[in-house]
């Protein structure tokens, strides 16, 4: 039993880490779903990432249908379901990783991926990371990567119908297209 009627399309939170942004997806999802789905994008790379994503498992009840999808986010069923994506940083490090560090192909399987979802017609609370407004990277690699968040960050804001920036647990909306 929905709560609100979503409209289909994408709903991108992003902002720094720690912000809430999870949190928020989790809760709006919520609102729009009795029984939404969690696409997880984390690869299990170590004992320390896999506590984390323990702690992200834990914080949804059995309502939560949870999938694990590292690159291809449109290849599960989500045809007309609500469903939170999270989250873009980990998802792209994964085609970069897998890519030998190429940004474009990484930026352009990316953008296909956010193509093919939108063709699925469900809503997507997609979150992000403002990785671009901390501390410059000290690597070129490093650099290389936080222009292909930036670029993609700005990739799915355009094709969004909401985008709301997370401040300290504080959700700001900067677009809304009702």
């Amino acid at each position: 039993m929905s709560m609100t009627d979503p409209k289909p399309g994408i709903i991108f939170i992003t902002g720094g880490a720690r912000s809430g942004k999870s949190r928020y997806a989790q809760e709006l999802a919520l609102q729009y779903s009795a029984s939404p789905v969690y696409v997880a994008t984390a690869r299990h790379w170590d004992g320390d990432f896999q506590q984390r994503i323990k702690r992200h498992q834990d914080d949804r009840d059995g309502r939560w249908t949870s999938l694990e999808e590292e690159k291809h986010i449109s290849r599960p069923d989500l045809a007309n379901k609500v469903a939170v994506i999270d989250c873009v940083t980990l998802w792209l490090t994964n085609f970069f990783v897998d890519s030998r560090n190429n940004v474009d192909a990484s930026l352009e399987a990316g953008k296909h991926e956010i193509e093919q979802l939108l063709q699925l017609g469900g809503t997507y609370i997609i979150v992000s990371n403002e990785i671009g407004m901390g501390v410059h990277a000290e690597t070129a690699i490093g650099r290389q990567f936080t222009d292909l968040q930036g670029w993609m960050n700005q990739y799915i804001a355009s094709r969004a119908r909401r985008v709301v920036f997370m401040v300290s647990g504080i959700p700001m909306e900067i677009k809304n297209i009702l």
